[in-house]
């Protein structure tokens, strides 16, 4: 790859799938004419297909032919109504304007309710829909359970685009790929124009958000040599600029200069010198408000250094800048739904490589507030940079801290793949975040914070060590807790994407490869809950 090659032909700038609303008005023959779908979703829950009452869900007329055969379909338990089944049936023309029905499962009533189920059906009814080759479809309006409608239309939405990512390929001859979904007809029926506005700022949020997870998918699955500190650096201060925010890269020379031992450390042993970024959000006029501090772990690769990781499954570890990649999808967020916070952006990013400048077990080394680190294994690098960052973000008025790392594979041995884990100096901080990521559908559960855990961090020669021990007990604890050292007394919650910011095999909602894990949460936390206010 060229050295100076921008990104934007690699990572995702705009979603490609549209969702337009449809209103019940008299329309004009060819306006009619550009409405037509290839096929018309209807999400359905187990009770109202054994009841039959999906036909009043699906916004138009069912033809009695068409309930038979859906009727069939469930007799020979070819579809179930379960969250996650879909099944596309021709319509053989008996429904004017759509091929086929794409019958699409919310699961139990209760559960089809809320947010998830919705959301998730939109992720299943999106892949559905691709793997017909279909380019147009249209759905109805969600109905409102305990939920409002508009919450319901931003999760279906959200699922509907995020069901349409794909990982992007690098083959020089990719052979002729599907159809991509190309737009979503929601059917409306009549609405104020008010309610009309309401619509209109969910699909909004809704939209900002899946391209955050996009992107930071995209950015997540690049190869190691296509995207290095220096890369990195200047995609941000791209991604910055379009969103008119202020964008601060140290190189290597002002890394030394500040201080920041750490991240020049773990930077020091790669061709590909460290970067040190900082981006800042101003959301609001009032001088006193909460500075935000986001902190995301950089490593570009990571080899594990000195302390070599084994070569199996190493491949993975370009997913090791997950954090960076949450962290800048949320610039997508910030700049198109503009919430009312400050907002600072941290990311350390570097390689770490063994070579004969490389940082070495045994070394100690000074972080920017000059504390020192005693270095025990090269490996647990991605805390050591992430101090520099969180001292970083303090230095530029951070009052609260989160920072988000693939940090640990201990964190695999906790929850495997399915959870993100937390560690908090603050409970009711923690428990704010906990509760977007419920409203956000992404798993997230809390590690104790024990004065015991502290203690196992204590070095004989040093003010912290980077590794507890050579069992590595409680890894993910205490590996969190070496960041929340440096946090001090500002409130401060860590979120370990160990196991959930690289999936190997796709896995219910999640694709393979890169996730985007905390993205939705970070988000939430960020904008509130972004179609929490009013009805349609």
């Amino acid at each position: 790859m060229n050295e100076v090659e921008p990104l934007d032909r690699l990572v995702t700038q705009e979603l490609s799938m549209k969702i337009r609303p449809v209103w019940d008005e008299p329309r004009e023959d060819n306006e009619a004419e550009e409405d037509a779908s290839q096929a018309l979703a209807v999400f359905i829950t187990r009770e109202e297909l054994e009841s039959g009452a999906w036909t009043m869900a699906a916004g138009t007329e069912v033809p009695a032919a068409i309930v038979g055969a859906v009727r069939e379909l469930a007799a020979r338990g070819r579809f179930s109504g379960r969250l996650g089944e879909t099944e596309a049936l021709p319509t053989l023309g008996l429904m004017p304007g759509y091929q086929a029905l794409l019958l699409c499962g919310l699961g139990e009533a209760a559960r089809a309710e809320g947010t998830d189920a919705w959301r998730d059906a939109g992720v299943y009814a999106a892949r559905a829909a691709l793997g017909q080759g279909l380019e147009r479809l249209a759905a109805p309006l969600p109905r409102a359970g305990r939920a409002a409608v508009r919450e319901l239309v931003y999760a279906l939405a959200e699922g509907l685009w995020l069901g349409c990512y794909r990982m992007p390929s690098f083959a020089a001859s990719r052979g002729t790929r599907p159809p991509a979904l190309k737009e979503v007809a929601l059917l409306c029926g009549r609405a104020t124009a008010d309610e009309r506005a309401g619509l209109q700022r969910s699909l909004e949020a809704a939209y900002a958000m899946a391209l955050a997870t996009h992107y930071a998918r995209d950015l997540t699955n690049l190869p190691g040599n296509y995207l290095v500190p220096e890369t990195l650096a200047r995609e941000a201060q791209t991604l910055a600029a379009r969103y008119g925010l202020e964008c601060t890269v140290l190189d290597e020379h002002g890394i030394r200069e500040q201080g920041m031992g750490g991240l020049a450390a773990v930077g020091g042993g790669s061709a590909n010198p460290p970067r040190m970024i900082a981006i800042r959000y101003r959301g609001t006029e009032e001088e006193n408000a909460d500075v935000i501090g986001l902190v995301g772990k950089g490593i570009t690769f990571d080899t594990g250094g000195i302390s070599l990781k084994k070569p199996e499954g190493m491949e993975e570890m370009i997913s090791d800048m997950g954090g960076a990649a949450v962290l800048l999808g949320l610039i997508h967020v910030l700049g198109r739904l503009r919430p009312q916070v400050h907002a600072v952006i941290v990311i350390p990013a570097a390689e770490n490589m063994p070579s004969g400048s490389a940082f070495k077990p045994g070394d100690v080394i000074s972080v920017m507030n000059g504390q020192t680190v005693e270095i025990l294994n090269t490996d647990a690098e991605g805390r050591v940079v992430l101090a520099d960052g969180v001292l970083y973000a303090k230095a530029l008025g951070a009052t609260r801290l989160i920072d988000v790392a693939t940090l640990t594979g201990a964190v695999l041995v906790s929850f495997a793949d399915v959870a993100t884990g937390a560690v908090s100096n603050d409970e009711p901080f923690l428990q704010e975040l906990l509760s977007y990521a419920r409203q956000a559908g992404e798993k997230v559960w809390p590690f104790p914070n024990y004065p015991e855990y502290h203690d196992m961090l204590k070095s004989r020669v040093a003010d912290i060590k980077n590794a507890a021990s050579r069992d590595r007990w409680a890894g993910s604890i205490t590996a969190g807790l070496f960041i929340g050292f440096f946090a001090g007394d500002a409130p401060w919650v860590h979120l370990d994407t160990g196991g959930t910011a690289w999936l190997w095999n796709e896995r219910g909602t999640e694709p393979q490869g890169g996730t985007g894990a905390m993205v939705r949460t970070l988000g939430h936390y960020l904008c509130g809950s972004p179609a929490a206010e009013g009805d349609i």
